[in-house]
């Protein structure tokens, strides 16, 4: 099959510059420097001169990266049986629609089979938020070749589950939006896979839209590929063009096929089988671990070398010296939507291994006598911080089933076994504990699975990790990436302004009227930034981050300008003071909810805080009125989980319980207070 690939630099050669030597050497070729020949370097000349859009019959290659310097090549070869990718994009670039049209064209489903929509998202958080949280593995067959396919979260606050999943891959599909291009999330996925020397073809997607313009989304991608140092194989990408929720690819965004076929083509072709040592000594790397109640921990991992039986007894390592014994109770490998029972395994499958209870992710499965550990998993550092402490308020124990700090701590370390992002430690006292992860929606998501678990405690809010380099003070900077339509970019441009951020590039997107904004910004700016920014743009603008690098220490930052209404009484909140209290601000609460004090009922309209009787009632008098008055109550505001967690302040926390989310004022703060 006739591929095209969008850009190839082998065609220019230092000499074909100036083939006569005779003839004066131009200053300039396609604004290109060349009054310096004699420092010609081919290299760095090729990839600036292929930023034209140039076709070429493919020539598919892959960085010489894959291949482990220590081996000798001899000992080594490749299945070619088996492709494994991990697809891998910005989050709502449309990752898991399009592996649900790969399923669907594979034959995995039966023909009257019902499947709903973002069949991998099988998580219920998942689909409520619409996001990717966890990642999936599952395979199809295509032309007797096995491919297994890796679905990741597209947003940054997983970045680490991203990290470890390319490990077990050779290649990935690099999904970008045929209008949004390359955005922060594309730049941190593709730095990692670059990294690890997989090779890319790039998927522009959703080019079924009216403002697509795939020339600008391939040449940025380009770009992209140089700013990251990528090799010239590695810029040699294949460009396939997609709409995931119709099912058609192509290699022209004028002419696609009727199904996917142009796109698994270009995952045989250009994504190279796994590199193995058939012959060699066990070795499989556990990259992610999953949780059965009949079966227990199951690790799961692609085995690097040798054959992994069933009943085998291992060695199990974490370094050279820690290394302990176990056996291969079951083993599994994905074979379509489901893990398959399966007798023995060969090197460079991706597979599921049970009956090693106390595995950890990084730790290797080696061979009982000779086997040596791989390289541990290394993830990015976290960036932001919460505590969490065990449920202070009157209303505790009155719905959740797990109230006490011993059941909070064992279940923030049982967390720590499968998410390597996140870090715990003890706090200051022995019913607190600090959680870090790599953002505010990492730990936020961890809170809601709690809280559906049946736990009930209570979290601060979020503070940055800072360093101290050469006695500096630095903290973490993320680069934003805003769309806003025209008519409220003033707005959102002050509030970026007052958050300490810096403008990088700011441009027109589509034919929409959108305006892309990009700015360098301290974490602490962002703390609270999304409803802010919702709230000037009047619920149009898409916010996106992404960790970016350490800096100085940026000076302060005001994230809220009002302060909180409070409760003053325990009691249940009436309607006749709800009139009144709703001329002071915003209320949180309506009519007959019970309150205590403390509760944050609602926001102030003015800064600092003010105490309020929210549960007072209509004095009885003897005398007969001739109408009732009727109140008119505004209604009230209902904040989600990462609204409050946004809102919060140092002297508040939020209440997490399995049926409501309350604020309330830190009772320690309001003590220190009093001393003084």
């Amino acid at each position: 099959m006739e591929m095209a690939v969008s850009f190839r630099n082998s065609f220019l050669k230092a000499p074909s510059i100036n083939p006569n030597p005779k003839l004066p050497l131009p200053k300039q070729l396609f604004g290109l420097n060349l009054s310096s020949l004699s420092s010609f370097n081919s290299k760095t000349t090729c990839l600036k001169f292929c930023s034209r859009n140039l076709t070429k019959p493919v020539k598919c290659s892959v960085s010489q990266a894959t291949q482990p310097a220590t081996e000798k090549k001899s000992q080594l070869m490749r299945r070619r049986d088996i492709r494994n990718i991990a697809i891998v994009a910005h989050v709502d670039h449309g990752k898991t629609t399009l592996v649900d049209a790969m399923l669907k064209q594979s034959k995995v489903f039966r023909d009257n089979q019902f499947v709903q929509e973002r069949v991998m998202d099988s998580n219920d958080l998942e689909r409520e938020r619409g996001i990717t949280i966890l990642s999936k593995n599952t395979s199809i067959t295509y032309k007797d070749t096995k491919i297994n396919i890796i679905d990741t979260p597209g947003h940054s606050d997983f970045g680490g589950e991203v990290e470890r999943i390319l490990n077990m891959v050779e290649g990935v599909l690099l999904v970008v939006d045929s209008v949004e291009g390359p955005m922060p999330q594309t730049r941190f996925v593709l730095k990692k896979a670059l990294e690890f020397g997989l090779a890319v073809v790039v998927v522009v997607n959703k080019i079924d839209r009216p403002s697509a313009r795939p020339d600008f989304v391939i040449n940025s991608t380009f770009e992209l590929f140089i700013e990251l140092n990528a090799t010239d194989e590695q810029c040699d990408f294949q460009a396939i063009y997609a709409s995931g929720i119709k099912g058609k690819a192509g290699l022209s965004p004028d002419n696609l096929a009727e199904d996917l076929g142009p796109l698994f083509e270009s995952i045989i072709r250009c994504i190279p089988g796994p590199h193995i040592d058939k012959d060699g000594t066990l070795q499989m790397l556990a990259t992610n671990i999953e949780y059965d109640e009949h079966k227990g921990r199951i690790a799961i991992g692609r085995l690097h070398a040798g054959v992994l039986q069933k009943g085998l007894e291992v060695r199990v390592c974490t370094s050279e010296d820690s290394c302990r014994y176990a056996r291969v109770s079951e083993l599994f490998v994905y074979e379509k939507f489901s893990r398959i029972p399966a007798e023995r395994v060969e090197a460079g499958d991706i597979c599921a291994v049970c009956g090693i209870e106390d595995i950890q992710i990084g730790e290797t499965i080696a061979d009982k006598t000779s086997g040596k550990p791989l390289p541990a998993i290394k993830v990015e550092e976290p960036t932001v911080k919460m505590a969490f402490s065990i449920n202070t308020s009157p209303f505790v124990g009155r719905e959740g089933k797990y109230v006490t700090s011993r059941n909070l701590r064992d279940r923030l370390y049982r967390e720590l076994e499968r998410n390597l992002a996140m870090r715990v430690e003890d706090g200051e006292t022995a019913d607190t504990f600090i959680v870090s992860g790599r953002g505010t929606l990492h730990i936020t998501i961890l809170i809601e699975n709690m809280r559906r678990e049946g736990y009930e405690f209570m979290v601060g809010p979020p503070k940055v990790i800072n360093k101290k380099v050469d006695d500096k003070l630095l903290e973490p900077y993320e680069t934003a990436a805003v769309e806003v339509p025209q008519e409220h970019m003033g707005a959102v441009v002050e509030l970026l302004g007052k958050r300490r951020g810096q403008m990088i590039d700011m441009r027109e997107v589509g034919s929409e009227g959108t305006t892309f904004l990009k700015y360098k910004i301290p974490t602490r700016g962002l703390l609270g930034l999304r409803n802010a920014i919702l709230t000037a743009s009047r619920g149009t603008a898409i916010l996106n981050t992404i960790f970016d690098s350490y800096g100085p220490w940026a000076g302060e930052i005001i994230t809220r300008d009002q302060g909180s209404l409070v409760a003053f009484e325990d009691g249940s909140s009436t309607s006749y003071a709800l009139a009144s209290s709703q001329e002071r601000g915003q209320m949180f609460i309506g009519p007959g909810m019970e309150v205590y004090k403390g509760q944050i009922v609602g926001i102030h309209q003015r800064p600092g805080d003010l105490s309020l009787n929210v549960c007072k009632k209509k004095a009885a008098t003897n005398i007969r009125s001739n109408k009732e008055q009727t109140v008119v109550l505004d209604t009230p505001l209902d904040y989600s989980l990462d609204d409050c967690i946004e809102y919060i302040q140092e002297d508040e926390l939020v209440e997490v319980t399995p049926s409501s989310i309350r604020m309330c004022k830190n009772p320690k703060f309001a003590a220190a207070k009093t001393s003084r």
